[in-house]
């Protein structure tokens, strides 16, 4: 470990174990002795009141009050990042193996008694999530990376429906995870302007030596959420252009209905049967119309007329291609 992580260790041990010799650390922590009188000078140069104690009962302490710092958590802080933990990992987390990690020296540098509750408690709550492949974790590592360092990449990237890759050169400003898929969001030199794009999709990446300077306060989050429910917000366009939708259903069906992204923004009024939105007409007619299908007979669209004669449209076009 570097001389950081043993005095961090140091600390951690001070306080969960309260009194320690140097010769007790230097065995904990597989370090020479001299090691440990080093970093105890180092600690008591950065200002923490290490106390040395002399004589058979003595050894190393600290104050009580610096126990009560923020660099040490409490059983219910150490819970929620051992938790946090486990939903980063499912998502093809680019840093996992610098979060195992941390999570093994907060394990270690803690009393049997909080070990033992860390370690039933991070069973509490399980992820399951479809794994991320190597290829994709490797990809996210590189993406994380040049965001850091503001450095332009160029990429092989397939549209959803390209039958090839084609080369992208971006400016990464963020990355979204995002109903299960990560997306790189950041300014595309072909496009000339900032784009999103989904990670899995990316074929092939690398640095180039070009830089550039991430826009203040940019907020990859907003931008894609933005992106996606484009015209749905008093924002993005006027009222007039706007349809009305009203939609009678199942409780359940309706209550699954306003809780969905693609409509949640554009809740006007609803019961518990009823519901009626304002959206743009291009979400209407493709995302919308194909989501509602998937209620079945749950759902019953009573208004616009011509989004009930699309969805038909929709379903005899499947008929014909699923009997030929």
């Amino acid at each position: 470990m570097s001389k950081a992580d043993n005095m961090l260790a140091i600390l951690w041990l001070l306080k969960s174990r309260r009194r320690m010799t140097a010769r007790q650390l230097s065995d904990e922590l597989e370090i020479h002795i001299r090691t440990v009188y080093r970093c105890i000078d180092a600690l008591c140069i950065s200002g923490v009141p290490i106390v040395a104690e002399v004589g058979r009962e003595g050894g190393y302490t600290i104050p009580d009050s610096l126990k009560l710092e923020p660099l040490f958590f409490d059983e219910e802080e150490q819970k929620a990042l051992l938790q946090a933990a486990a939903f980063a990992r499912e998502t093809g987390y680019p840093s996992e193996e610098a979060l195992n990690r941390a999570i093994a020296k907060m394990k270690r540098y803690t009393n049997p008694q909080q070990l033992e509750a860390m370690e039933r408690r991070e069973t509490h709550i399980e992820v399951i999530q479809p794994p991320e492949g190597s290829a994709l974790t490797a990809i996210l590592a590189e993406l994380e990376a040049s965001i850091d360092g503001q450095v332009s990449l160029d990429m092989a990237y397939t549209s959803a429906y390209d039958s090839g890759a084609a080369k992208r050169r971006i400016d990464p400003y963020g990355l979204v995870h995002w109903r299960g898929k990560w997306y790189v969001v950041g300014y595309c030199h072909l496009r000339e302007e900032i784009r999103s794009f989904r990670a899995d999709r990316i074929d092939r990446i690398a640095n180039t030596s070009e830089r550039f300077e991430r826009p203040a306060a940019f907020s990859a989050r907003q931008h894609l959420l933005g992106s996606l429910l484009a015209g749905q917000g008093e924002d993005d366009a006027s009222d007039d252009s706007l349809i009305s939708v009203f939609i009678q259903g199942t409780p359940q069906a309706i209550q699954e209905l306003c809780g969905h992204w693609l409509l949640g923004h554009a809740l006007i009024k609803r019961t518990a049967s009823e519901a009626s939105f304002r959206v743009d007409e291009l979400s209407l007619y493709t995302q919308i119309a194909y989501y509602l299908l998937s209620f079945g007979g749950k759902l019953k669209v009573v208004e616009p007329e011509e989004l009930r004669e699309h969805m038909i449209d929709i379903t005899e076009d499947l008929l014909d291609y699923y009997r030929s």
